[in-house]
């Protein structure tokens, strides 16, 4: 039987960029034989970052959110899945905001203050954390590392697959204003030559994590 992972998307903007790459993903794990179930957090019902409750501190509900909203079943799925894909652009030196607040709720639920027992995870939940950004690829290093370490202790073994130096939109000489900090052919060049190159990395590691 195949391995049940959850795929979420973090980013806004439909068949750009982050969408493309997590699809690429999903589709590789679909094709190692996975059951695919996918969230796209900017068309959820309305959501909230960690509200600070203390519930999931609480015995009873140990490891589990309490806060009940559009995170909620997403959050659901990922505690019975075998796997995570989960991918956001990077806005303004960070994830998105839809990002942090899954990132935060799911993270949170885990940690107990507890020097002997500091997770509470019921399971290890593998994770493969996409990142997309108009910046180059090296530009990000320390944070997608801190990322990739919490989701590691607190969630289950992560990996991390950035896509820097993106094109942004189809054509840089229609904008009302010039993006004169952009080389439009560069960018479309890149997009003709590498993005190709993320789009078959990330199909591969999906299919690895269907495979783990």
């Amino acid at each position: 039987m195949g391995k049940n992972i959850v795929v979420v998307n973090a980013g806004p903007r439909r068949g750009w960029n982050t969408d493309i790459l997590v699809s690429e993903a999903a589709r590789g794990a679909e094709e190692a034989g996975a059951q695919i179930l996918r969230f796209d957090l900017y068309r959820l019902e309305r959501f909230t970052g960690c509200i600070s409750c203390f519930g999931c501190k609480r015995e009873k509900n140990k490891g589990r959110c309490v806060c009940r909203d559009g995170l909620t079943p997403v959050l659901d799925a990922i505690r019975e899945s075998d796997g995570l894909i989960i991918g956001s652009p990077n806005y303004l030196s960070e994830l998105t905001a839809s990002f942090r607040a899954l990132y935060e709720r799911l993270i949170f639920q885990s940690l107990t203050y507890n020097r002997e027992e500091p997770c509470c995870k019921e399971r290890s939940v593998p994770v493969l954390l996409i990142m997309t950004s108009n910046a180059p690829d090296t530009a990000y290093r320390g944070l997608l590392e801190g990322y990739r370490q919490t989701l590691d202790r607190f969630v289950g073994p992560a990996e991390v697959l950035v896509s820097g130096d993106t094109l942004q939109v189809r054509d840089y000489a229609a904008l009302d204003w010039p993006w004169t900090l952009f080389d439009p052919e560069e960018k479309q060049r890149r997009r003709e030559e590498i993005f190709p190159q993320e789009r078959k990395a990330a199909n591969e590691k999906g299919a690895a994590l269907a495979r783990r």
